[in-house]
């Protein structure tokens, strides 16, 4: 006789005459009422009932019915030497209900019902305690891009994103702004040798920063990719990501930046922890959702780790090490761009987009998730990015509670990469820009400035979480040339 198969419970019935068996899956017994993690209770129960002589016929009916009376009234079957086993479990168990989705604000009118609608999934996860929407949201992975999530004690590796500290760096240069059109190709020449682009770009040599001396060794994996970021040190990965000069227009003077009103040559990127970033997300995305309780399968990405727990703290670790790496890649970005050019940074700003921090919210400690969002807390500086053609702004927060200090990460996608590739051709667009006095070294079609929202109507959007600062405009572009897919 074959082996039963796995998925089934066979029940090999114990007097001639009666049916051979008697098959329930586990989908079966769930809607029977026994909780999955109680189904080999079950399961050993009938296994056991049909061995026996019970006088009666173990037929598909009367199994259920004997499952239903178990589920009915467990108490009943504590001291029943089959079902005990299956009726104390019952007995203790409270069942895990996927929660109503807690209220969230959004900032904004123009966001896909896709994007609100992982919104409101994210807005159940067991510990959420507040959310919000920026107005340059769309769909991500998990939690939308553009999404702020605030828990209790738990953090959410898709909640914090692929691509762990992504992040913008401004560096004003005291370079003048004439020198932008009368040294062009030196500017040109700075962006394409001072950083790598594409998926899996390495530097050669390897560059230095103090970051490499740091504790690599906190998780497995941290420690496994330790040679792999390295070597991707200094570089900008593909996707979304860019470096690019422009001019910087302040209208007043601002002290905490100490520069007058006026125009200046500034650099600004965008890129995140690379690869060793994308390793450790991985990592622990797969142990968070490896111990989702199956009642709540459904969140799938939105899974959580305990900050207890001993994965919780390693993650933590692991994101705060990536987030000083991905600080350490800007700035060597900025050092090589810098030294090729032969200017030197006067000011800067910059920040994370893809990270989660612990902040006090009404009273209490609560680990802040701000997937593709801007830390705004009050007089915070950040930077607000636009496309290729469209201006970037230095922004102060305002400390606007209803957002969790937060804002949007820049203009927000709102067309698939796959469409914007169907529609727009980069070599067209190229052309146009040119005649806009922007050159566009590399890039996709997928990263066109028609597949982002206004940013101006953006920043209208939120007023209330920031103010604006100073403005760039784009008049040098690098990006990725290969259309390679990353996530904001």
């Amino acid at each position: 006789m074959a082996p039963p198969s796995p998925r089934f419970l066979n029940i090999q019935c114990a007097r001639p005459g009666w049916p051979g068996y008697v098959a329930m899956n586990r989908r079966q017994l769930q809607k029977l009422g026994i909780p999955p993690k109680f189904a080999s209770a079950a399961i050993d129960a009938l296994r056991s009932a049909a061995s026996k002589d019970l006088g009666f016929g173990l037929k598909g009916k009367r199994a259920r019915d004997l499952v239903k009376e178990v589920v009915a009234s467990p108490a009943t079957f504590v001291h029943d030497p089959i079902w005990g086993r299956l009726a104390s479990e019952l007995l203790g168990y409270e069942p895990i209900v996927l929660r109503e989705p807690i209220a969230y604000r959004t900032w904004g009118s123009d966001i896909d019902m896709a994007a609100h609608e992982q919104m409101r999934q994210a807005c159940r996860v067991p510990s959420a305690v507040g959310a919000a929407l920026m107005p340059d949201a769309h769909v991500g992975y998990g939690l939308p891009i553009g999404g702020v999530l605030a828990c209790e004690n738990v953090i959410i590796t898709y909640a914090v994103g692929v691509d762990i500290a992504c992040r913008m760096k401004l560096s004003v240069l005291d370079a003048p702004v004439g020198s932008l059109a009368e040294r062009r190709e030196q500017f040109r020449t700075a962006l394409e040798r001072g950083t790598r682009f594409g998926v899996g770009c390495e530097h050669r040599p390897p560059q230095s920063h103090p970051v490499m001396d740091e504790d690599w060794s906190v998780t497995r994996i941290t420690r496994e990719k330790k040679d792999t970021a390295w070597k991707q040190l200094g570089t900008s990965g593909s996707g979304n990501h860019f470096v690019e000069f422009g001019v910087l227009s302040l209208a007043a003077r601002d002290e905490e930046l100490g520069l007058d009103a006026g125009e200046y040559v500034a650099l600004l990127s965008h890129s995140g922890s690379r690869g060793a970033g994308a390793a450790v997300c991985a990592t622990y995305s797969a142990i968070a959702q490896a111990r989702l309780p199956e009642e709540l399968k459904e969140l799938g990405r939105l899974a959580w780790l305990d900050m207890d727990s001993e994965a919780g703290q390693e993650y933590w670790a692991a994101m705060n090490l990536m987030g000083d790496y991905a600080a350490a890649n800007h700035a060597v970005i900025h050092r090589n761009v810098a030294k090729l050019l032969g200017a030197h940074v006067v000011a800067g700003v910059e920040n994370h987009h893809n990270f989660a921090w612990k902040e006090i919210h009404g009273g209490r400690e609560l680990v802040v998730h701000r997937k593709g969002a801007t830390p705004a807390g009050q007089g915070v500086l950040g930077v607000i990015p636009g496309s290729m053609a469209d201006p970037a702004f230095i922004v102060r927060g305002r400390g606007n509670a209803e957002s969790f200090d937060s804002a949007s990460h820049g203009a927000g996608r709102q067309m698939s990469r796959r469409a914007a590739n169907d529609m727009f051709r980069i070599s067209q667009v190229r052309k146009e820009l040119a005649a806009q006095g922007i050159d566009v070294l590399s890039a996709g079609s997928d990263e066109v400035p028609g597949v982002y929202k206004d940013i101006r109507q953006v920043m209208a959007a939120q007023q209330d979480l920031v103010e604006v600062v100073a403005q760039f405009d784009p008049k040098i572009v690098k990006m990725c040339g290969d259309g390679s897919r990353a996530e904001d």
